[in-house]
């Protein structure tokens, strides 16, 4: 998607800092922007971007004309931003879905803000007028956040760790990196030296709460009530293919990668079966990747001749596979032995759509397992009651494995 990269309350040259910055910018391959903010010597943005959506104006830090105020720099996709503007009324000035941020805080502050959007995010919210930061994150994380903040009150935010690790400071200790926790948003204090001081860091959802925004969903009412089989499959089904159609608002040609497993494949079929309806008129490019005459391969090109679309496989073998590991580790920041496994076909697919083709929005089928008990040992779970624990606790940690995956293998080659 992007890379998002902010300071406040630097003590070094801006100029030298700004070099922490280029360290993300496989994430955004289309554009660059480094800017200080008014009135604030010590305080600047970083931006690289990946055009989506609003390739005219889609440039961070964004800044309307109506509130000159605020600043905010986010990477992700907010799917609901036209069925906001619809209910309150938004007079937007680009096309930009995260433009829906700033007309939200200015309503009804940071709380109802985050609470409202449907989509994956992380963001850095600046109100100049009360100074005040914000800093938010998605519900389960997909979108990456990391911080540091010194005891002096210095503030440092990117999408991945290596673009904090390096900076200057005058403390002689070595601030800690952290990830932003998902479903959560952080309120800071903007001190006029342009330190921060933290005041409050809030959880404002939980996976298992219905959001707020369901209340304007555009999803038709779900029938509750008894749990007759063929209701609960109708209701599955309705949600499923939403959560496919919402996600087809990109400017930019759309694919999906393709194991022939169950997830991605029902993914594609419906993606495919969507794309008709709303007269997209190119082909769907599904991506598969294995080793020779693997049965992911087989099963995703059956898929793929069932369903229609143009298909692409990536054959690797083991030699290049152990020679991307540690390219792989350095995008993934992270050691977890499984998700580098699990990461090394996926960078190596993603590294061909890059090189080879024209889609740039990619659809796959992360986190069903977890939802949905795929893993084989839950044949082994003692009662319903302990499964869904389980499935609890991997939703609760998809941040740090799956999602983290998906963004870093595909940020990686922009």
């Amino acid at each position: 998607m992007c890379g998002i990269w902010a300071l406040f309350g630097s003590d070094e040259c801006l100029s030298v800092q700004c070099l922490s910055a280029m360290k993300i910018a496989h994430r955004g391959p289309d554009a660059f922007r480094f800017e200080n903010v008014n009135g604030f010597t010590n305080c600047c943005f970083g931006f690289h971007r990946l055009a989506v959506v609003d390739q005219l104006y889609g440039m961070q830090p964004i800044r309307v004309k109506k509130f000159p105020y605020l600043w905010l720099c986010y990477n992700g996709e907010i799917y609901n931003f036209k069925q906001l503007q619809k209910q309150f009324g938004f007079e937007y000035q680009t096309l930009v879905d995260g433009e829906v941020i700033l007309h939200l805080y200015n309503r009804g502050g940071i709380e109802q803000t985050a609470s409202m959007l449907d989509g994956v995010f992380a963001f850095i919210l600046l109100d100049t007028a009360n100074r005040k930061v914000f800093l938010a994150r998605d519900t389960y994380g997909v979108r990456p956040l990391f911080k540091v903040l010194t005891d002096d009150g210095f503030l440092g935010v990117c999408s991945e760790a290596k673009g904090l690790i390096n900076l200057k400071h005058s403390t002689s200790l070595c601030p800690k990196v952290e990830p932003f926790l998902p479903g959560h948003y952080e309120v800071l204090d903007l001190k006029p030296s342009g330190k921060v001081a933290s005041v409050e860091l809030v959880k404002f959802h939980s996976y298992k709460d219905e959001p707020l925004h369901a209340a304007c969903d555009t999803v038709e009412t779900l029938p509750s009530g008894s749990f007759d089989l063929e209701r609960v499959k109708s209701n599955i089904r309705i949600l499923f293919e939403n959560a496919v159609r919402k996600r087809l608002m990109a400017h930019r040609r759309i694919g999906c990668l393709l194991s022939g497993g169950l997830d991605s494949s029902l993914v594609a079929a419906v993606l495919l079966k969507l794309m008709k309806e709303i007269n997209i008129n190119y082909p769907l490019q599904t991506f598969a990747i294995g080793m020779e005459n693997s049965p992911d391969l087989l099963a995703a090109r059956k898929v793929a001749a069932h369903i229609g679309s143009e298909h692409h496989e990536v054959i690797f073998n083991s030699e290049e596979g152990i020679q991307a590991i540690e390219e792989v580790i350095f995008s993934l920041e992270t050691y977890d032995i499984t998700t580098v496994r699990a990461s090394i076909g996926m960078y190596l697919v993603s590294k061909y759509i890059r090189k080879k083709t024209d889609s740039v929005v990619i659809f796959s089928g992360e986190g069903s397992d977890e939802l949905t008990q795929g893993y084989i040992y839950f044949h082994k779970a003692p009662s319903p009651e302990e499964a869904a624990e389980e499935s609890e606790r991997l939703l609760k940690e998809l941040y740090l494995f799956d999602v983290l995956r998906a963004d870093r293998t595909t940020a990686a080659h922009g």
